[in-house]
């Protein structure tokens, strides 16, 4: 999804023509949320959940920002379905705009066709990086249509949409109005002083036009009672700050139409053909159009969660809960928000050749590597930088060699040539210190026991480089007790070496059990690979099956004694990198030289 920044600024001149119906009091009629909350239908479908990301604007080609919010709300997706959720998960792409009739005129095609080629490379991605939507929207579909135009009835109905005449500076490549703080002096090409926006640099022409004005400035008290009485309706807490700053200030209304015979390809304002409703406000009703919006959405919309980019906030937390208000409909759960990616400390950009291409990428590095990367290096609340060479560090280590090799490790036929989940001894790894284990090793156990409950925590809020941090911790003391015990230098001819071998395999095997069960939601292929070598079936790896080393604690284990599955091979390759490697073997002779 790609909005324009539009208000109404002090500069601006509206003159009013207001509809002559009465116009309903936001303080009586259209505080809903709190009631909402708590209505009987929320404690009937507590058990539901919904996810949505932006939806893209198709006048480029997919980037790594595009990416990483599907692979997010994909993460949260299957991490519901985990935990035994109903869970819709929506993305797609935003179609509509001048932008779009522009770039359609120039490529020779009729608007929809050239949409429908940029959607599809959109859902070419998103297949190829295992994506698993349950609904694509795209916002030229009928059903969409139709949502829209009653969504904007039931606002013009409640008088809270009027005509009026607008004057501001106006972007036609942003596609947005500009305050004068938006904006920044510039030359053109022939030397004439000329107005820029300042976050884009896009030239802006003073304009006059009357389309329909919103009536946000009667929200402004409702939308500070909602996030201060909901400090995690916007998350991470900065973001949240960032929302309440834009309330401490007047909100102006708002423009949500243009003038056909500027603007075609769109949505005409229902029963005045010559205005269509502006791109962003057609956006947004998305969510509620795959919700079932306007008869069969209240499952879903009682339990919806935005992920969105930190570009697109004030249209998430300021202007979509005002719309909501004013349509008498619940307000989003969570806005969940994330910060942009850099290309090697420079923001990405055409010109300078800088373009991460995330399909290309996810080629190179496989789906669930890129998905991997995307999730461990993706901090919310501050701007990620993207190198080739973190992602090869990052898959070697992390995936390749720690969880990699202890999987290889613990089912070799060397170190397990009868292929089973073996034993547990209580002797040899008894509930009290006493047996052959050591302290290190009762710490580990404790770590893994908790495990789930962090990640968990780190899932819910979105954090999830959190959750995959104290996983990788995890699977290095693992590793750390693997090579502290040194199980192939036990005598096998020796009882009691045998028993406690196979309890070192076994514990070793319980914790790669829950690392793959805890990491299907970022890695759906690399887990299943695991969980399928170590004989853990299909209906074995929900959250709820996530009790780990029953044994331990004098209960039954279900794996215990059972086949391992078979070796598909290594589960992560490691990466070779040519700009890195092709130096090696220089190095490689002078450390010959030295022996």
């Amino acid at each position: 999804m790609r909005f324009p920044v539009v208000t109404v600024s002090r500069s601006c001149k509206v003159v009013h023509r207001l509809k002559q119906s009465s116009f309903l009091s936001p303080a009586s009629a259209l505080w809903r949320h709190g009631s909402v909350a708590g209505s009987s239908q929320e404690r009937k479908d507590v058990r539901s959940h919904y996810i949505t990301t932006p939806i893209f604007y198709v006048n480029a080609s997919p980037h790594l920002g595009h990416l990483h919010s599907a692979v997010m709300a994909d993460c949260l997706h299957r991490y519901k379905l985990l935990q035994g959720f109903n869970s819709k998960f929506a993305t797609g792409t935003d179609e509509h705009g001048l932008k779009i009739q522009q770039a359609a005129e120039a490529a020779g095609k009729d608007p929809l066709t050239f949409c429908t080629d940029v959607s599809e490379r959109f859902k070419h991605l998103f297949s190829s990086c295992n994506i698993s939507y349950t609904d694509y929207i795209r916002t030229t579909e009928q059903r969409h249509r139709q949502a829209v135009e009653h969504f904007w009835s039931v606002l013009w109905n409640k008088g809270l949409i009027y005509k009026g005449h607008y004057e501001g500076w106006y972007s036609t490549q942003d596609e947005s109005f500009l305050t004068p703080s938006q904006l920044g002096d510039a030359m053109d090409s022939l030397g004439n002083q000329i107005k820029v926006s300042l976050e884009s640099g896009h030239k802006v022409e003073w304009m006059k036009e009357e389309n329909y004005m919103f009536r946000l400035s009667a929200f402004r008290s409702q939308l500070l009672d909602w996030l201060q009485g909901n400090p995690r309706a916007v998350q991470p807490e900065c973001f949240h700050q960032l929302a309440l700053q834009w309330l401490q200030h007047d909100l102006p209304d708002l423009s949500v139409s243009r003038q056909s015979s500027r603007l075609q390809w769109g949505i005409s304002v229902p029963g005045d053909p010559e205005q269509t409703i502006y791109v962003w406000l057609d956006a947004l009703v998305n969510y509620l159009t795959v919700a079932g919006y306007p008869d069969k959405h209240h499952q879903w919309w009682n339990v919806v969660h935005h992920i969105v980019g930190k570009d697109i906030l004030k249209f998430h937390a300021v202007y979509w809960p005002a719309f909501l208000l004013g349509a008498g409909l619940p307000l989003p759960q969570t806005i969940h928000v994330h910060s942009h990616w850099t290309a090697e400390g420079k923001k990405m950009s055409k010109s300078l050749g800088n373009v991460v291409d995330p399909l290309q990428r996810s080629q190179m590095f496989t789906a669930d590597g890129m998905r991997y990367f995307l999730l461990r290096q993706g901090v919310p609340e501050s701007d990620c930088d993207y190198t080739d060479l973190k992602v090869f560090k990052l898959l070697n280590a992390e995936l390749a060699d720690s969880l990699g090799g202890l999987l290889n490790r613990c089912t070799a036929p060397v170190l397990n040539p009868a292929q089973v989940y073996p034993s547990f001894c209580p002797q040899s790894f008894p509930r009290e210190q006493g047996g052959r284990a050591v302290a290190e090793d009762y710490h580990m156990l404790n770590a893994v026991k908790n495990l789930p409950s962090v990640v968990e925590q780190h899932y819910e809020s979105m954090h999830t480089y959190k959750a995959l941090e104290a996983i990788s911790a995890c699977v290095r003391q693992t590793n750390g007790f693997v090579q502290r015990h040194a199980p192939w230098k036990l005598d096998k001819r020796d009882s009691k070496e045998q028993r406690w071998r196979d309890t070192i395999i076994h514990v070793s095997l319980e914790c790669l059990r829950i690392y793959g069960t805890l990491l299907q939601p970022v890695m759906p292929e690399i887990s299943n690979k695991l969980l399928s070598r170590l004989g853990v079936e299909p209906g074995e790896r929900s959250w709820a099956a996530l009790n780990f080393l029953p044994r331990f604690q004098g209960t039954d284990c279900p794996f215990e004694g059972r086949a391992l599955g078979s070796d598909s091979g290594v589960l992560f390759s490691r990466l070779e990198n040519p700009n890195v490697d092709k130096h090696e073997p220089k190095k490689a002779k002078k450390a010959a030289k030295l022996k």
